[in-house]
Protein backbone atom coordinates (compact mmCIF):
# COMPACT_ATOMS: atom_id res chain seq x y z
CA UNK A 1 0.00 0.00 0.00
CA UNK A 2 1.21 3.51 -0.82
CA UNK A 3 2.25 5.77 2.04
CA UNK A 4 -0.63 7.72 3.58
CA UNK A 5 -0.59 11.45 2.84
CA UNK A 6 -1.70 13.32 5.98
CA UNK A 7 -2.62 16.39 3.94
CA UNK A 8 -5.12 14.28 2.00
CA UNK A 9 -6.41 12.88 5.29
CA UNK A 10 -6.95 16.39 6.66
CA UNK A 11 -8.89 17.37 3.53
CA UNK A 12 -10.98 14.21 3.83
CA UNK A 13 -11.85 15.10 7.43
CA UNK A 14 -13.00 18.57 6.34
CA UNK A 15 -15.30 17.10 3.66
CA UNK A 16 -16.62 14.47 6.08
CA UNK A 17 -17.48 17.13 8.68
CA UNK A 18 -19.24 19.33 6.10
CA UNK A 19 -20.92 16.44 4.20
CA UNK A 20 -20.38 18.63 1.15
CA UNK A 21 -17.51 18.96 -1.31
CA UNK A 22 -18.61 22.46 -2.30
CA UNK A 23 -18.79 23.76 1.27
CA UNK A 24 -15.47 22.18 2.26
CA UNK A 25 -13.73 23.53 -0.86
CA UNK A 26 -14.96 27.03 -0.09
CA UNK A 27 -13.80 26.82 3.52
CA UNK A 28 -10.41 25.41 2.51
CA UNK A 29 -9.99 27.97 -0.27
CA UNK A 30 -9.56 25.24 -2.88
CA UNK A 31 -11.29 24.60 -6.14
CA UNK A 32 -13.89 21.85 -5.99
CA UNK A 33 -12.11 19.86 -8.70
CA UNK A 34 -8.75 20.03 -6.90
CA UNK A 35 -10.34 18.87 -3.65
CA UNK A 36 -12.19 16.06 -5.41
CA UNK A 37 -8.95 14.89 -7.04
CA UNK A 38 -7.14 14.71 -3.71
CA UNK A 39 -10.00 12.80 -2.07
CA UNK A 40 -9.92 10.28 -4.96
CA UNK A 41 -6.15 9.93 -4.46
CA UNK A 42 -6.72 9.11 -0.79
CA UNK A 43 -9.38 6.56 -1.71
CA UNK A 44 -6.93 4.91 -4.12
CA UNK A 45 -4.27 4.85 -1.41
CA UNK A 46 -6.64 3.20 1.07
CA UNK A 47 -8.26 0.95 -1.51
CA UNK A 48 -11.82 1.88 -0.54
CA UNK A 49 -14.49 4.41 -1.44
CA UNK A 50 -14.91 6.81 1.48
CA UNK A 51 -18.11 8.59 0.38
CA UNK A 52 -21.35 7.83 -1.36
CA UNK A 53 -23.44 10.62 -2.88
CA UNK A 54 -27.04 11.14 -1.73
CA UNK A 55 -28.46 14.04 -3.69
CA UNK A 56 -26.23 17.01 -2.92
CA UNK A 57 -24.78 15.43 0.20
CA UNK A 58 -21.78 13.18 0.61
CA UNK A 59 -22.31 10.44 3.17
CA UNK A 60 -19.55 8.33 4.65
CA UNK A 61 -19.32 4.70 3.70
CA UNK A 62 -18.39 2.15 6.36
CA UNK A 63 -14.76 2.52 5.31
CA UNK A 64 -15.19 6.30 5.47
CA UNK A 65 -16.45 6.17 9.06
CA UNK A 66 -13.47 4.03 10.07
CA UNK A 67 -11.10 6.41 8.27
CA UNK A 68 -12.68 9.43 10.01
CA UNK A 69 -12.29 7.84 13.46
CA UNK A 70 -8.59 7.26 12.77
CA UNK A 71 -8.18 10.75 11.30
CA UNK A 72 -9.66 12.34 14.43
CA UNK A 73 -7.28 10.32 16.63
CA UNK A 74 -4.27 11.25 14.48
CA UNK A 75 -5.00 14.97 14.49
CA UNK A 76 -5.96 14.97 18.18
CA UNK A 77 -2.51 13.58 18.95
CA UNK A 78 -0.97 16.30 16.79
CA UNK A 79 -2.97 18.96 18.65
CA UNK A 80 -1.82 17.51 21.98
CA UNK A 81 1.79 17.67 20.83
CA UNK A 82 1.45 21.27 19.65
CA UNK A 83 -0.29 22.38 22.85
CA UNK A 84 2.29 20.72 25.09
CA UNK A 85 5.50 21.50 23.27
CA UNK A 86 4.27 25.00 22.55
CA UNK A 87 4.92 25.77 26.21
CA UNK A 88 8.62 24.96 25.82
CA UNK A 89 10.80 28.02 26.27
CA UNK A 90 8.04 30.17 27.73
CA UNK A 91 8.64 31.96 30.95
CA UNK A 92 5.14 31.06 32.18
CA UNK A 93 3.10 27.88 32.06
CA UNK A 94 -0.61 28.06 31.19
CA UNK A 95 -3.39 25.96 32.70
CA UNK A 96 -6.78 26.20 30.96
CA UNK A 97 -9.61 25.39 33.34
CA UNK A 98 -13.28 25.01 32.47
CA UNK A 99 -15.86 25.23 35.26
CA UNK A 100 -19.55 24.44 35.16
CA UNK A 101 -21.34 27.80 35.23
CA UNK A 102 -23.47 26.75 38.21
CA UNK A 103 -20.58 25.39 40.28
CA UNK A 104 -19.61 26.83 43.67
CA UNK A 105 -17.10 29.67 43.27
CA UNK A 106 -15.58 28.76 46.63
CA UNK A 107 -14.83 25.26 45.39
CA UNK A 108 -13.25 26.63 42.20
CA UNK A 109 -11.05 28.93 44.27
CA UNK A 110 -10.06 26.07 46.56
CA UNK A 111 -9.00 23.98 43.55
CA UNK A 112 -6.92 26.79 42.05
CA UNK A 113 -5.36 27.94 45.35
CA UNK A 114 -2.03 26.05 44.83
CA UNK A 115 -1.44 28.13 41.67
CA UNK A 116 -2.56 31.53 42.97
CA UNK A 117 0.37 33.91 43.33
CA UNK A 118 2.78 31.84 41.25
CA UNK A 119 4.57 34.20 38.87
CA UNK A 120 5.43 31.33 36.51
CA UNK A 121 1.80 30.27 35.96
CA UNK A 122 -1.12 31.82 34.09
CA UNK A 123 -4.58 30.38 34.76
CA UNK A 124 -7.25 30.76 32.08
CA UNK A 125 -10.71 30.12 33.57
CA UNK A 126 -13.77 29.58 31.37
CA UNK A 127 -17.33 28.80 32.46
CA UNK A 128 -20.10 27.15 30.48
CA UNK A 129 -22.46 24.22 30.20
CA UNK A 130 -21.27 20.66 30.68
CA UNK A 131 -21.56 19.93 26.95
CA UNK A 132 -19.61 23.07 25.97
CA UNK A 133 -16.84 22.34 28.46
CA UNK A 134 -16.45 18.71 27.41
CA UNK A 135 -16.17 19.81 23.78
CA UNK A 136 -13.39 22.18 24.82
CA UNK A 137 -11.68 19.39 26.72
CA UNK A 138 -11.91 17.09 23.71
CA UNK A 139 -10.44 19.78 21.45
CA UNK A 140 -7.61 20.40 23.98
CA UNK A 141 -8.61 24.05 24.35
CA UNK A 142 -9.18 23.11 28.02
CA UNK A 143 -6.91 21.03 30.25
CA UNK A 144 -9.44 20.19 32.96
CA UNK A 145 -13.15 20.67 33.66
CA UNK A 146 -14.51 21.26 37.17
CA UNK A 147 -18.05 19.99 37.66
CA UNK A 148 -20.44 18.25 40.01
CA UNK A 149 -21.93 16.20 37.14
CA UNK A 150 -20.10 13.02 36.21
CA UNK A 151 -19.99 12.70 32.40
CA UNK A 152 -21.38 9.57 30.79
CA UNK A 153 -18.61 7.07 30.17
CA UNK A 154 -18.27 3.88 28.14
CA UNK A 155 -15.41 1.91 26.63
CA UNK A 156 -14.90 4.54 23.93
CA UNK A 157 -15.06 7.59 26.22
CA UNK A 158 -11.80 9.51 26.69
CA UNK A 159 -12.80 11.02 30.03
CA UNK A 160 -10.90 10.51 33.28
CA UNK A 161 -12.97 11.50 36.33
CA UNK A 162 -11.10 12.57 39.48
CA UNK A 163 -13.21 12.81 42.65
CA UNK A 164 -11.79 15.83 44.47
CA UNK A 165 -14.21 16.31 47.30
CA UNK A 166 -17.33 14.86 48.89
CA UNK A 167 -18.89 17.77 50.75
CA UNK A 168 -21.68 17.32 53.32
CA UNK A 169 -24.97 19.12 52.70
CA UNK A 170 -26.96 21.07 55.28
CA UNK A 171 -30.05 23.18 55.78
CA UNK A 172 -28.71 26.74 56.01
CA UNK A 173 -30.54 29.98 56.70
CA UNK A 174 -30.45 33.34 58.42
CA UNK A 175 -30.29 33.59 62.23
CA UNK A 176 -33.74 35.21 62.22
CA UNK A 177 -35.27 32.26 60.38
CA UNK A 178 -33.50 29.49 62.29
CA UNK A 179 -33.76 31.05 65.76
CA UNK A 180 -31.82 30.04 68.83
CA UNK A 181 -33.94 27.12 70.03
CA UNK A 182 -32.98 23.66 68.73
CA UNK A 183 -35.32 22.13 66.15
CA UNK A 184 -35.58 18.70 64.63
CA UNK A 185 -35.18 18.27 60.87
CA UNK A 186 -38.79 17.21 60.35
CA UNK A 187 -40.06 20.24 62.29
CA UNK A 188 -37.89 22.64 60.26
CA UNK A 189 -39.01 21.16 56.93
CA UNK A 190 -42.66 21.26 57.95
CA UNK A 191 -42.43 24.87 59.15
CA UNK A 192 -39.98 26.70 56.87
CA UNK A 193 -39.87 27.10 53.08
CA UNK A 194 -36.82 25.64 51.35
CA UNK A 195 -34.61 26.67 48.45
CA UNK A 196 -33.65 23.59 46.47
CA UNK A 197 -31.52 22.48 43.54
CA UNK A 198 -33.55 21.35 40.50
CA UNK A 199 -35.10 17.91 40.19
CA UNK A 200 -32.62 16.53 37.63
CA UNK A 201 -29.74 16.63 40.13
CA UNK A 202 -28.58 13.82 42.42
CA UNK A 203 -28.62 16.26 45.34
CA UNK A 204 -32.32 16.97 44.82
CA UNK A 205 -33.11 13.27 44.42
CA UNK A 206 -31.43 12.55 47.76
CA UNK A 207 -33.28 15.41 49.50
CA UNK A 208 -36.68 14.33 48.12
CA UNK A 209 -36.04 10.77 49.33
CA UNK A 210 -35.11 12.09 52.80
CA UNK A 211 -38.25 14.23 53.02
CA UNK A 212 -40.35 11.25 51.98
CA UNK A 213 -38.82 9.07 54.69
CA UNK A 214 -39.63 11.77 57.25
CA UNK A 215 -43.20 12.00 55.98
CA UNK A 216 -42.86 15.72 55.22
CA UNK A 217 -43.92 17.64 52.12
CA UNK A 218 -41.77 20.81 52.25
CA UNK A 219 -42.94 24.17 50.96
CA UNK A 220 -40.62 25.08 48.07
CA UNK A 221 -39.67 28.75 47.88
CA UNK A 222 -37.42 28.34 44.84
CA UNK A 223 -35.65 25.78 42.66
CA UNK A 224 -32.25 27.01 41.49
CA UNK A 225 -29.52 25.29 39.46
CA UNK A 226 -26.88 27.90 40.30
CA UNK A 227 -24.90 27.58 43.54
CA UNK A 228 -24.22 31.32 43.56
CA UNK A 229 -27.96 32.06 43.37
CA UNK A 230 -28.69 29.50 46.11
CA UNK A 231 -26.20 31.39 48.24
CA UNK A 232 -27.84 34.77 47.51
CA UNK A 233 -31.36 33.49 48.19
CA UNK A 234 -30.23 32.09 51.53
CA UNK A 235 -28.70 35.47 52.42
CA UNK A 236 -31.91 37.26 51.37
CA UNK A 237 -33.88 34.96 53.70
CA UNK A 238 -35.97 33.36 50.95
CA UNK A 239 -35.95 30.12 52.92
CA UNK A 240 -33.67 27.39 54.20
CA UNK A 241 -31.19 26.44 51.49
CA UNK A 242 -30.16 22.85 50.84
CA UNK A 243 -26.52 23.53 50.14
CA UNK A 244 -22.97 22.39 51.02
CA UNK A 245 -21.53 24.66 53.76
CA UNK A 246 -18.40 25.23 51.63
CA UNK A 247 -20.54 27.31 49.26
CA UNK A 248 -21.44 29.78 52.02
CA UNK A 249 -18.34 29.46 54.20
CA UNK A 250 -17.76 33.23 54.29
CA UNK A 251 -21.34 33.95 55.41
CA UNK A 252 -21.15 31.22 58.07
CA UNK A 253 -17.88 32.64 59.40
CA UNK A 254 -19.39 36.13 59.55
CA UNK A 255 -22.58 34.95 61.25
CA UNK A 256 -24.80 36.10 58.38
CA UNK A 257 -26.00 32.52 57.94
CA UNK A 258 -26.28 29.58 60.29
CA UNK A 259 -26.16 25.85 59.73
CA UNK A 260 -29.49 24.57 61.05
CA UNK A 261 -28.85 20.86 60.63
CA UNK A 262 -26.67 18.50 58.60
CA UNK A 263 -28.56 16.27 56.18
CA UNK A 264 -27.18 12.86 57.07
CA UNK A 265 -26.39 10.65 54.11
CA UNK A 266 -26.52 13.51 51.58
CA UNK A 267 -23.33 14.84 50.01
CA UNK A 268 -22.29 16.83 46.96
CA UNK A 269 -19.47 15.43 44.83
CA UNK A 270 -17.00 17.84 43.26
CA UNK A 271 -15.14 16.41 40.29
CA UNK A 272 -12.29 17.25 37.95
CA UNK A 273 -12.62 15.76 34.46
CA UNK A 274 -9.62 15.36 32.18
CA UNK A 275 -9.13 13.41 28.99
CA UNK A 276 -6.62 10.71 28.28
CA UNK A 277 -3.82 12.64 26.57
CA UNK A 278 -0.44 11.49 25.43
CA UNK A 279 1.02 14.87 26.43
CA UNK A 280 -0.91 16.10 29.50
CA UNK A 281 -0.31 19.58 30.89
CA UNK A 282 2.47 19.13 33.50
CA UNK A 283 0.65 21.47 35.91
CA UNK A 284 -2.26 19.05 36.13
CA UNK A 285 -0.57 16.29 38.10
CA UNK A 286 0.39 18.48 41.04
CA UNK A 287 -2.90 20.38 41.22
CA UNK A 288 -5.01 17.22 40.94
CA UNK A 289 -2.95 15.53 43.65
CA UNK A 290 -3.43 18.57 45.89
CA UNK A 291 -7.15 18.60 45.12
CA UNK A 292 -7.62 14.93 45.97
CA UNK A 293 -5.66 15.30 49.22
CA UNK A 294 -7.72 18.37 50.13
CA UNK A 295 -10.92 16.46 49.45
CA UNK A 296 -9.86 13.63 51.73
CA UNK A 297 -9.44 16.06 54.65
CA UNK A 298 -12.43 18.30 53.91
Amino acid sequence: MAQLNLHHLRLFRAVANDSSLTSAARRLNLSQSALSTQIRTLEQTLGHDLFERRGRRLLLTEAGRIALDHAEAIFQTADDLTATLGQTGRGRQVLRVGALATLSRNFQLQFLRPLIGRTDVEVVLRSGSQAELLRGLEATSLDVVLTNLAPARDAASPWLVHRLSEQPVSLIGTPARIGSAPHGLADLLAREPVVLPPRETTLRDAFDALASRLGVLPSIAAEVDDMAMLRLLAREDAGLAVIPPIVVQDELAAGLLLEAVKLDGIAESFLAVTRDRRFPNPLLTSILDAGVRGGETA
